[in-house]
């Protein structure tokens, strides 16, 4: 495993916890658990997942973020974290599979691709996801990093109504500069039943968090079919995260 693993991200207090897995078996808990929720729930079509598990080519490369819930020992939330060094022997970030990014590889300082980020039924309505952002949080302290980003995924059970609705808001309130733009690969299909004029709809939970902290749209979004979804790619400069949304982030794992 990477030398940059550390056992624990966050003080030790309340119900849940992180840390990063340092062991394959610790790698397989958070594979496991994307697979609970990417294929069983949600339907997804996972190139390469065998025995119950969620695995790429990227996997090894990454260090794997989990929450445990300390009564039983569970792993309730995890994602998976690549810096710009193991990109490099990974052949890039796994953003570029669905992305032409060369204006944020151009990018002056360390970066942090954030993905894979799913969380337990049974733990959407507590703090699992807060718990999980403070361990980010760290991570991004520890390792020094200057920029993260990552996909959010907009579902298109309706057909890409909704996403194309989430999508005209971002346009308005959430891009990126123009020079920060990437260009998805394949784009994802207007309704042709679309009004733009009678369409609201509710950002999902990621994307509401990543927006809150700072992030931005850095472009229009990739369809991505196997998951049928529309992936947004969100940048946040770490210099100017809100810093009160955050310390609440982080007070609130405390509690949990």
């Amino acid at each position: 495993m990477s030398a940059l693993l550390q056992p624990a991200l966050v003080p030790e207090s309340g119900r849940l916890y992180t840390e990063l897995a340092a062991t394959a078996a610790e790698v397989r808990e958070s594979q496991r658990l994307r697979y609970q929720v990417f294929a069983q729930e949600q339907g997804a079509h996972l190139e390469g997942a065998t025995d119950g598990l969620d695995q790429d080519a990227y996997d090894p490369y990454c260090q794997h973020l989990l929450v445990r819930d300390r009564a039983t020992g569970r792993v309730v939330a995890t994602t998976r974290l690549l810096l710009d060094e193991q990109a490099a022997q990974a052949g890039g970030f796994y953003s570029q599979s669905e992305f032409a990014m060369d204006s944020l590889l151009a990018l002056r300082g360390r970066r942090l691709e954030v993905g894979r980020t799913c969380v337990d039924p049974q733990y959407r309505q507590g703090g699992a996801i807060a718990v999980l952002w403070s361990g980010l949080a760290a991570f991004v302290q520890l390792h020094q990093v200057d920029y993260l980003f990552g996909c959010a995924s907009i579902a298109l059970d309706d057909g890409g109504v909704h996403a194309h609705a989430i999508m005209d808001r971002i346009r308005q309130h959430a891009m990126t500069d123009p020079r920060l733009r990437v260009t998805p690969r394949r784009a994802v299909p207007r309704p042709p039943s679309y009004d733009d004029a009678t369409i609201t709809a509710p950002l999902p939970p990621l994307l509401k968090a990543y927006f809150r902290l700072g992030a931005r749209a850095a472009g229009e979004p990739c369809h991505d079919p196997a998951f049928n979804v529309a992936d947004v790619l969100v940048l946040v400069d770490v210099d100017r995260i809100d810093t009160a949304y955050s310390r609440h982030f982080l007070q609130r794992a405390a509690r949990d």
